[in-house]
C-alpha cells in the first residue's frame, strides 16, 4: 500500500506516518523501485497498534520503547509485557477520573434541566 492509502485507511496525515517511522514507532518501510513508500499487512498492524496506543493516551516515549524492546526479540518479551502492564494500570485510573468527570457532567447538565423546566413553569403560571 502507498502512504496516501494507508493515511486514508488509518485516518492519518501522511506527515503523521513519516513522523512516526523517522522516530521509531513503525518500523522502516520498505520502498519501491522508484522510491516510493511500499507499506506491507506487516507495517499496517503497526500503524493501528500505535493508532491504538496513542488513542488511549499511551506518551510516544513509551511506545518507542515499547518498539525497540520488540525489535530485540523474544527475550524482552518480560519487559514488554511489564510495560503494557504499568500503562494499562494508568489508562485504568485515566478511565475513572473520566468517569467520575462524566457523573459530574451529567449532574450539572440534569440541574440546568431542572432549571429551565422550573422557569416555564413559572412563565405558564404568569401567562395562565
Amino acid at each position: 500500500m502507498t502512504i496516501t492509502e494507508v493515511s486514508k485507511k488509518f485516518n492519518l496525515s501522511q506527515d503523521t506516518l513519516r513522523y512516526y517511522e523517522r522516530i521509531g514507532l513503525i518500523p522502516t518501510v520498505n520502498r519501491n523501485k522508484s522510491g516510493v513508500r511500499d507499506y506491507t499487512e506487516d507495517d499496517c498492524r503497526w500503524v493501528e497498534f500505535i493508532k491504538c496506543m496513542r488513542n488511549a493516551g499511551l506518551p510516544i516515549e513509551v511506545l518507542i520503547e515499547y518498539v525497540a524492546l520488540f525489535q530485540q526479540g523474544d527475550e524482552t518479551i518480560e519487559g514488554r509485557k511489564e510495560l503494557l502492564v504499568e500503562q494499562r494500570e494508568q489508562l485504568v485510573t485515566r478511565i475513572e477520573d473520566m468517569k467520575k468527570t462524566l457523573e459530574r457532567l451529567d449532574y450539572k447538565i440534569e440541574k440546568y434541566d431542572q432549571s429551565v423546566v422550573k422557569k416555564e413553569k413559572e412563565l405558564k403560571k404568569l401567562q395562565d
